[in-house]
């Protein structure tokens, strides 16, 4: 294979050219084995046990908090006060757990992207702000919506007809021709980064190219 920065000509196994240094861009299309490196699993891992001790801290605040209130409020008094933030602390612990089950759950899977949107909306407040959508079709026609709310980045990362693969765990998805892209995503805590980069210096897991 010829390097298309300097000519000379380059193993095509190589991910950079041996005279010239340039990152050969056909090592930027295809989707990445990197996906098996074992600090993604140690990423799912700690991400899954902060949302738990997350949970469990906003259930303890809610017992304690309705607790106090049913000890100083003639209006709602204990064990009824109680018996409220123990109901509201479980709903915590409750989606905390579903969370980490769907991730747990969720496959990894092909697609496309088959269209963008843009949407005006507004808060109940009447606060107004744009609804970023990205609509990608896995391979059974099933369509998945991704959507940001005043940030287009993400949005103008993918274009319409691009190949990508939906990694389980992760929820996030990975583009599979890269070649034309000055930026790429981190897959596990999806911030955003030169091409250039091979780790997110964030979270240290391999940028996926």
């Amino acid at each position: 294979m010829r390097c298309l920065h300097c000519g000379e000509t380059v193993a095509q196994k190589l991910q950079f050219c041996t005279f010239c240094g340039e990152k050969r861009k056909s090592a930027l299309i295809g989707f990445s084995s990197k996906i098996s490196d074992p600090a993604f699993a140690r990423y799912m891992k700690h991400a899954n046990l902060w949302s738990f001790i997350f949970a469990l801290v906003l259930a303890a605040v809610a017992v304690i908090g309705f607790t106090v209130a049913g000890e100083v409020d003639e209006e709602m008094q204990n064990p009824e006060s109680l018996l409220i933030g123990v109901v509201i602390g479980s709903m915590f612990v409750g989606i905390a757990l579903l969370q980490i089950v769907g991730r747990k759950q969720s496959k990894t899977w092909d697609g496309m992207v088959v269209d963008k949107e843009i949407n005006c909306k507004r808060h109940k407040n009447g606060r107004a702000y744009t609804e970023y959508v990205i609509v990608v079709e896995d391979e059974y026609g099933e369509k998945y919506c991704s959507i940001t709310r005043d940030d287009d980045t993400r949005y103008n990362y993918f274009q319409i007809g691009d190949r990508v693969r939906h990694h389980g765990g992760l929820n996030s998805y990975e583009k599979y021709d890269k070649s034309k892209d000055s930026v790429i995503f981190c897959n596990a805590c999806g911030d955003i980064w030169d091409i250039e980069e091979e780790v997110c210096p964030r979270c240290k897991c391999p940028l996926l190219k």
